[in-house]
């Protein structure tokens, strides 16, 4: 009884640290690993496999006759794949993959998850504040005002006003080069 009454409190204490988010990450990188130790041991039902061939280009010829051992996932029209093994013959990449429905569920449940924070059910009375607030900022000026920190930005350019800045004696400190002429 004290046993279950303490895994329940961990439990509590783990939903409120790491919330249901990190329990579901957590729970599909323990997924992604059973699944990977399944294939590596060849625990998986070769009827079930997927061969896709990629037309490859490289610039020198491998011809693989064995597949490798390759690990990964990607998601194709809402399911999920898992690769197993692949191999380059000629110019053709073949992999062989297998639907793992395990890191579907997960991947749902998360976009679901996920989805709570952004779809929420509006009502009438928050609607008006969130619409006014949006016109504000899409329609009214807003001021920037930037403090001036230096003499340099206080300093007032004008245009076509600077000839008198001009000090004749800096124009005897300009070094030309010399002129060169060419031998005819």
């Amino acid at each position: 009884m004290k046993k279950v009454i303490a895994i329940s409190i961990l439990l509590i204490f783990l939903l409120s640290g790491v919330g249901l988010y990190g329990i579901l990450v957590g729970l599909q990188f323990r997924i992604a690993l059973q699944a990977d130790k399944a294939i590596d041991e060849d625990r998986y039902a070769a009827a079930e496999t997927i061969t896709l061939q990629v037309p490859l280009t490289i610039p020198y010829s491998l011809n693989e006759h064995d597949y490798q051992r390759v690990t990964g996932e990607f998601e194709h029209q809402g399911e999920v794949y898992r690769l197993v093994k692949q191999k380059l013959h000629r110019d053709t990449l073949y992999i062989v993959c297998v639907k793992d429905t395990n890191s579907k569920k997960i991947n749902q449940a998360l976009a679901d998850y996920v989805k709570t924070f952004t779809d929420r059910p509006f009502n009438a009375k928050q609607q008006g504040t969130k619409l006014a607030f949006s016109i504000s900022k899409d329609y009214l000026n807003t001021g920037i005002e930037i403090e001036n920190d230096s003499d340099g930005w206080r300093e007032c350019v004008r245009y076509g006003d600077f000839a008198h800045h001009y000090i004749a004696s800096y124009s005897m400190r300009i070094k030309y080069p010399p002129k060169f002429s060419f031998p005819s």
